[in-house]
């Protein structure tokens, strides 16, 4: 084959690989083109999926108690809870309190606790001798997760003429600092040990339920050894249960 040929025809090759690859090109543009597409669709596929899973989500989240659906939650829940009597145990020996039904939301906000355990992961933390012994708070971690699971909450308060700040008399304490209405800490309840009553509390708490059963043991908690803080130096653990 002559030089001149030779030359002719790798110019020839040069072309046509030339034209292969651009084709190439093109279809893997095109084919990367597709797949983009293909992904913005998934994307916006998968956008629209996760907003409606989300709107799933928060329609599922487990209810909590607020402000705004305490007294109407109570109010069902107390219908459908009537039980007044409840048994604190402890290592001591067992309270019962009998709760009154002149305090609807006290008392069913107190049974809906007991019924959820809450009560279990607590102690009676506040021994303040011949005064009152305060339950219902500890340093666990399971405490504080059970709070957030239950909800953040104050209860209005309840007066009931007549009801007063007795010995064995158990109410909720409440927060003292910017609460002009005296609303109720659910959790923290209090039981009057001093013989002669507590009457500088009358018109400060909602009284919900008295010690019927077990006075000697609130008098024998009492008498631990507590620390500056009124806190007893050995944890008094609390099991609590609706007896009727």
């Amino acid at each position: 084959m002559s030089l001149t040929k030779s030359i002719l025809c790798f110019c020839i090759a040069i072309i046509l690989f030339s034209n292969c690859e651009d084709t190439h090109s093109k279809k893997n543009k095109q084919n990367v083109k597709a797949n983009i597409d293909s992904v913005s669709v998934n994307k916006k596929e998968t956008k629209k999926g996760n907003t409606t899973t989300k709107d799933k989500i928060l329609e599922e989240e487990p209810f909590k108690l607020t402000n705004d659906n305490l007294r109407e939650f109570m109010t069902q829940y107390g219908k459908d809870n009537p039980e007044t009597l409840v048994k604190i145990n402890t290592r001591y020996g067992d309270i019962h309190i009998q709760l009154y039904t002149e305090t609807p939301i006290h008392r069913a906000n107190f049974i809906y606790l007991v019924k959820q355990k809450y009560f279990d992961e607590t102690f009676f933390y506040r021994v303040a001798k011949g005064f009152v012994i305060q339950g219902g708070n500890s340093d666990r971690q399971q405490m504080a997760n059970k709070r957030f699971e239950i909800g953040d909450y104050t209860i209005p308060q309840e007066p009931v003429d007549g009801l007063k700040h007795v010995r064995g008399a158990v109410a909720l304490s409440k927060q003292w600092v910017d609460n002009p209405s005296n609303r109720s800490t659910p959790f923290e309840f209090f039981i009057v040990i001093s013989k002669n009553g507590a009457a500088h509390l009358d018109g400060e708490h909602t009284i919900f339920g008295k010690v019927v059963k077990g006075m000697d043991i609130a008098d024998k908690i009492s008498n631990v050894p507590v620390d500056t803080s009124e806190w007893p130096k050995e944890n008094i653990f609390i099991k609590a249960e609706v007896v009727e």
